[in-house]
């Protein structure tokens, strides 16, 4: 069941500023404690089989808590799919990889619709998009329409086949993989897709201890691991309850608030950086950063927000959403340089 605040009759609820009553922060950090050990045991039971990648564990992790997607962009070899993968493993959900391909077609991903010749009547036969966690694999590989397909379902969480909508069941998370836009056969995402992704995560490659662990663990003619769920979808949505209840202050609200208005009007925060900038941050990053840092807080085992969460986090849920300009590229300057700059120059609350 979704958490639920124990009320002292002895005492009103807490209100904060605006007068609306509020969670007592020491319930949820009681909440948030006790099931640590949850997220503990599905963290661990990934370090079975992903040495090092440490940050791209957590941030999937968060993604599943919060209830929303993560794109991982890295080059072939990575882990990006085998983490995603035992990811899975480790939930008794439903799970489906799609593999993205030049052929690939709208219908191939959502479903269709099939003519009966005997009943002379149309039924549905829904796609693999109907499924709680989705790896969408190689993302980048198949071109424009494909990627409109998933706007929808991404958004809002229901696909539309024929003149008839149908829900998606919850949690819904896509997990996806790309190769880096200068790889061969890939295709830019389009600017309303990257912004559906809460995450945009960028894998390296790992050090020179991950690697020897990588090599002796791997470098065997059949890879072996045992990965047994530990978690299923109830468990999962009592969780996403839990961390939309994780208390964050009215300053760090306008903090948050703060960094994304940086990022359209940088000379408002003394920055000399417009030129540099194409489009700025959306309103869905300050969702998403708000969100994105109460996940992170869960992670960390704290019931409230520190401005640490926001920094910590702000690179990841802002990459993707800053456009730069030809100026910005003929400097060689990158959306995260102007990040970096953004949380700089911004007074911390």
């Amino acid at each position: 069941m979704p958490f639920e605040a124990k009320s002292d009759s002895a005492s009103p609820p807490r209100q904060d500023a605006r007068g609306e009553a509020r969670v007592d922060v020491r319930q949820v950090s009681d909440a948030v404690e006790r099931e640590s050990a949850v997220i503990a045991s599905v963290r661990q039971a990934v370090k079975k089989v992903i040495v090092g990648q440490d940050v791209l564990v957590d941030r999937l992790l968060l993604g599943m808590l919060c209830n929303n997607h993560v794109l991982i962009e890295g080059v072939p070899g990575l882990a990006k799919t085998l983490s995603v993968t035992t990811l899975a493993a480790a939930v008794q959900a439903t799970f489906r990889r799609i593999q993205f391909t030049p052929d690939l077609l709208p219908a191939d991903l959502i479903g269709t619709l099939v003519y009966n010749p005997k009943t002379g009547e149309f039924t549905t036969k829904k796609g693999p998009i109907f499924a709680n966690i989705i790896l969408a694999d190689e993302i980048n590989r198949a071109p424009a329409k494909v990627q409109s397909a998933l706007l929808e379902a991404m958004q809002e969480r229901q696909v539309t086949i024929g003149d008839e909508s149908h829900r998606l069941d919850e949690p819904f998370i896509v997990l996806a993989t790309q190769n880096p836009i200068e790889q061969e056969g890939t295709y830019p995402l389009p600017e309303a897709q990257v912004d559906r992704f809460m995450l945009k995560l960028r894998v390296t490659y790992p050090d020179r201890h991950d690697e020897l662990e990588i090599l002796r663990k791997m470098s065997v003619t059949r890879p072996r691991w045992d990965v047994r769920p530990v978690i299923g979808p109830q468990d999962i949505l009592r969780l996403q309850s839990l961390v939309s209840l994780i208390y964050i202050d009215e300053k760090i609200e306008e903090y948050i608030v703060s960094v994304v208005e940086a990022t359209r009007t940088p000379q408002a925060y003394g920055l000399d950086i417009a030129e540099l900038i194409r489009y700025g941050a959306s309103p869905r990053a300050s969702i998403y950063l708000c969100l994105a840092a109460k996940g992170h807080a869960f992670l960390q085992g704290r019931g409230f927000v520190t401005p640490q969460d926001v920094k910590s986090i702000g690179p990841d849920v802002l990459r993707h959403r800053i456009v730069v300009s030809y100026e910005a590229e003929a400097e060689g300057k990158t959306s995260e340089d102007i990040v970096a700059a953004v949380f700089d120059a911004v007074e911390v609350p």
